[in-house]
C-alpha cells in the first residue's frame, strides 16, 4: 500500500468516528479542571484508550498525566502526539463551573484531536506500515496558574516544576522521543482556517512579597511602613523601564496583586504580587528580568519595606521547524483547505510550555480555527467542530504517516539536519538558575 492510500484510509476511519471524537471533546469541555488536578479528565482519557482502543496506558505521570504507545514493538524514530488536560480560570464564561474553571483555551479539543489521530492510525491499520513508534502523551498543567497550590506540591516533593511538560522533561518522559507535535485552536480572522509556524514568548514566573510595618492608618500612619505603596511604586518603576525594552523582544510584565492589605484601618504590611516577565528569546527574558528585579526592589527601598522576589522557572519561547510545518500545511491542502486560508508564521506574546520541548527536539505546533472569541475570555466559543476537532486529527495522523513511512525517510532527514538548541542537561541547568529567591 502506498502513502496516499494509507492517508485515504486514515481519513475514512476518522470520518466514521468523528461523532465519537467530538463527543469526547464535549465531555471534557463540560468538566474543566485546573493543572495537577485533572483527575477526572485523565481517567476519562485513560479509560477511552484502554476500552475503545485496547491500549496499555501508563497513568499518573506527573500526578495526572498519562501516556500510551500505539505500536510499542516498532523500531525507528519515536513520534509523540501531545494534548493538554487542564482548563483555565474564566468565571465570566457561560460554561464556567462553580469555581470559575473553563476550557476557554480549547485543551479539550487538543485531547480529542490527539485521540482522533490515534483512532485513524490504529483502526485503519496504517500504524502497521510505519517504521517508528507513535505515542500519545496527555500532559497536565499547561496553564501557569494557582501558583500557591503548585508551590505546596513542590514543597511536598510531588513536583519539581509548575508546568506539566517541564515536569515530564525532568522525569525523563521525553528522553526517548525524537519528534513531538500537537495543535492549538485559535480565532482565525479574514477567512483563514489555520496557522503554521507560530513563534511565542517565553517567561520567568514571579511571586513578589512586599513586607512593611503595620500601624493604625488613621492615628499613627507615621509609625508604619506601607507595603502597598512599595508595590505601587514598584509597578510604576517597571512602567518607566518600558522604553528601554527592545521592541523585537515583545517584553511583557503584567502583575496582579493577590493581597493588598488586611483592613482599611491598618497600614498594609503584607502585599503580594504575581507576574511573568515575558520575552521572545531566552537572552531577552534574562535581561528584562534583571531590570524588572531592580525596579521591584527599588519600590521597597523607597519606603523602607522589605521585598522578597521568588522566581519560578517559566516556559521557553516556542521554536519553529519549517520542514514539519510544510508537511502539515501540505496535508491541510490535501484535505481541502486552500493555501490562501493558511497563515504561515506569526508571533504571539503569550507562552506555551511546548516551547520547552521545542528546544530539545523538532516540534510541530500549528494553530487551527473553528472558534470565535479570544482565548481565555467570556467570548470563546466553538463554531465549527469539523474544523476544530476533525481536521487536525486527520492532519496529525497524515503527518505521522509522512514522517514514518518508507523506513521513516522524512523523519530521519529532519533529525539528521537537527542540532538541539539545548541538551536536556543545559535546559535543566537554566531552569535551576531561575529557581531562586531575592531579598532586600
Amino acid at each position: 500500500m502506498n502513502i496516499e492510500q494509507l492517508k485515504e484510509n486514515v481519513i475514512e476511519i476518522i470520518d466514521l468516528h468523528k461523532d465519537e471524537i467530538i463527543a469526547l471533546g464535549r465531555k471534557i469541555y463540560q468538566n474543566p479542571e485546573y493543572g495537577y488536578k485533572e483527575f477526572k479528565t485523565s481517567e476519562l482519557v485513560s479509560n477511552f484508550l484502554e476500552e475503545k482502543l485496547e491500549l496499555d496506558v501508563e497513568k499518573e505521570i506527573a500526578i495526572t498525566g498519562c501516556k500510551t504507545t500505539l505500536n510499542s514493538n516498532a523500531t525507528g524514530p519515536h513520534l509523540a502526539i501531545l494534548g493538554e488536560l487542564d482548563g483555565i480560570t474564566c468565571p465570566e464564561h457561560v460554561d464556567a463551573n462553580e469555581i470559575g474553571a473553563s476550557h476557554t483555551c480549547g485543551h479539550n479539543i487538543q485531547i480529542a484531536g490527539m485521540i482522533g489521530a490515534a483512532i485513524g492510525l490504529l483502526k485503519s491499520d496504517a500504524i502497521k506500515s510505519l517504521d517508528g513508534k507513535v505515542s500519545l502523551i496527555a500532559t497536565p498543567a499547561e496553564e501557569f496558574i494557582e501558583l500557591e497550590y503548585r508551590q505546596k506540591l513542590k514543597n511536598e516533593g510531588k513536583i519539581t516544576y509548575f508546568g506539566g511538560k517541564q515536569e515530564l522533561i525532568h522525569r525523563g518522559y521525553f528522553d526517548d522521543v525524537d519528534i513531538s507535535m500537537m495543535f492549538h485552536v485559535l480565532n482565525m480572522s479574514d477567512g483563514k482556517k489555520a496557522l503554521v509556524g507560530p513563534e511565542s514568548n517565553g517567561f520567568i514566573g514571579k511571586n513578589v512579597r512586599f513586607i512593611g510595618q503595620e500601624s493604625h492608618a488613621g492615628s499613627a500612619p507615621h509609625e508604619g511602613v506601607n507595603a502597598l505603596n512599595a508595590a505601587m511604586l514598584a509597578i510604576n518603576n517597571v512602567n518607566a523601564l518600558r522604553e528601554t525594552f527592545t521592541e523585537s523582544e515583545h517584553i511583557r510584565f503584567h502583575p496582579i496583586l493577590t493581597k493588598a492589605g488586611d483592613i482599611v484601618n491598618v497600614v498594609p504590611a503584607d502585599v503580594r504580587m504575581e507576574s511573568y516577565v515575558r520575552a521572545r528569546t531566552i537572552p531577552g527574558m534574562t535581561e528584562a528580568n534583571e531590570k524588572i528585579n531592580r525596579a521591584l526592589l527599588a519600590g521597597g527601598m523607597a519606603v523602607g519595606a522589605e521585598v522578597r522576589i521568588t522566581e519560578i522557572p517559566g516556559y521557553f519561547p516556542i521554536l519553529r521547524y519549517p520542514a514539519l510545518d510544510n508537511l502539515f500545511k501540505n496535508n491541510l491542502v490535501q484535505l481541502g483547505v486552500k493555501e490562501e486560508e493558511i497563515v504561515e508564521g506569526a508571533g504571539f506574546a503569550g507562552s506555551f510550555d511546548f516551547g520547552d520541548v521545542s528546544h530539545l527536539m523538532p516540534t510541530l505546533h500549528p494553530m487551527i480555527g473553528g472558534i470565535k472569541g479570544a482565548l481565555h475570555t467570556r467570548d470563546f466559543e466553538v463554531i465549527d467542530e469539523e474544523l476544530a476537532y476533525i481536521v487536525p486529527a486527520k492532519t496529525m495522523a497524515m503527518t505521522a504517516i509522512d514522517l514514518l513511512f518508507n523506513q521513516a525517510e522524512r523523519a530521519y532527514k529532519i533529525l539528521e539536519d537537527f542540532k538541539p538548541p539545548m541538551t536536556k542537561e543545559e535546559y535543566l541547568a537554566f531552569q535551576a538558575q531561575n529557581d531562586r529567591t531575592i531579598t532586600m
